[in-house]
């Protein structure tokens, strides 16, 4: 009876957990810490370091588990998402509301008592713009769910910055521009890839609604934007040459990839692999961003 007992407990703490999607909440996170470390010359000091990061996580996490709610409907229709701890009957709706109001409230006395209160009002705007705005009227109501409602996941690197300096400086602002012209490219070759499955539960995303075709021909013309992006750090000269070859390198591969899609829109594995890549490719710059301020800077051409 009590080994039932342990392992019980054991898979509720991994449903659980599996509810914040913590892939995409480290990758969040990072951002953020970039922010905060790229917001000043030198250490950005331990306490928003710690505090900051505990309570953006905290913050993405709980918007997770709201869409997990919200979404748990048309999760257990679609292939991609009918494994899920809530479409498997794993955990309750209330229960999984009850973690998510938990994980709101704590990330939100963390943020404003021990960080400072714009970077827990910002935070906070962060999660109601995806948890409610976008996941609840964007997502059902606009092929450009996506483009909108992108600002909210391109926050992070604000909220990192403000946590250092409790104020929104420039070059949070370039961060952030960096996500939200990435958002479209990255999340528009995983909907065409599941592009019938969105079909089905009547979530209007542009391949839906629009078609292949021209969701590809976004997908170019966006990572052409996102690369042309990406060099406004350097001319600003927040960041050095060693970040310049870095985005120049990756926006070239991430640029292959949507010219092959563009080009040859009859393989079916490209879409998967543009999206894996393009995660791969916003981790890289933001560590390029991060080394290159620290260690790099000073070598100029």
């Amino acid at each position: 009876m009590s080994v039932n007992a342990n392992v019980e407990t054991y898979t509720d703490w991994r449903d659980y957990y599996e509810l914040t999607k913590p892939r995409v909440v480290m990758l969040i996170v990072f951002t953020a810490i970039v922010g905060m470390f790229v917001s000043v010359p030198g250490w950005p000091g331990i306490a928003p370091l710690v505090f900051g990061t505990l309570g953006i996580g905290l913050a993405a996490s709980s918007a997770a588990v709201f869409n997990h709610v919200l979404d748990a409907r048309i999760d257990i229709q679609m292939m991609r998402t009918r494994g899920r701890p809530l479409p498997q009957g794993k955990l309750t709706e209330k229960a999984a509301l009850v973690f998510a109001s938990g994980l709101c409230v704590i990330s939100m006395i963390i943020l404003w008592f021990l960080v400072n209160p714009l970077t827990a009002v910002l935070t906070f705007i962060s999660l109601i713009g995806y948890a409610v705005v976008y996941t609840m009227f964007l997502k059902r109501a606009t092929p450009q769910n996506i483009v909108i409602g992108g600002a909210a996941g391109a926050a992070p690197p604000i909220l990192g910055w403000t946590a250092v300096t409790n104020e929104v400086g420039t070059g949070a602002l370039l961060m952030f521009l960096i996500v939200f012209v990435w958002t479209p490219p990255h999340f528009w070759a995983l909907a065409i890839a599941r592009k019938d499955e969105y079909a089905k539960v009547d979530i209007p995303m542009l391949p839906v609604t629009h078609g292949e075709a021209y969701t590809r021909l976004n997908i170019l013309l966006y990572t052409i934007l996102l690369v042309l992006v990406t060099i406004l750090p350097y001319l600003i000269r927040m960041s050095g040459v060693i970040y310049l070859l870095t985005a120049l390198v990756l926006g070239g591969y991430f640029l292959y990839y949507a010219i092959r899609m563009y080009r040859v829109p009859g393989d079916k594995e490209l879409p998967m692999k543009t999206f894996r890549f393009s995660i791969s490719y916003l981790g890289f710059m933001f560590a390029a961003i991060l080394i290159d301020h620290y260690l790099l800077f000073q070598i100029d051409f």
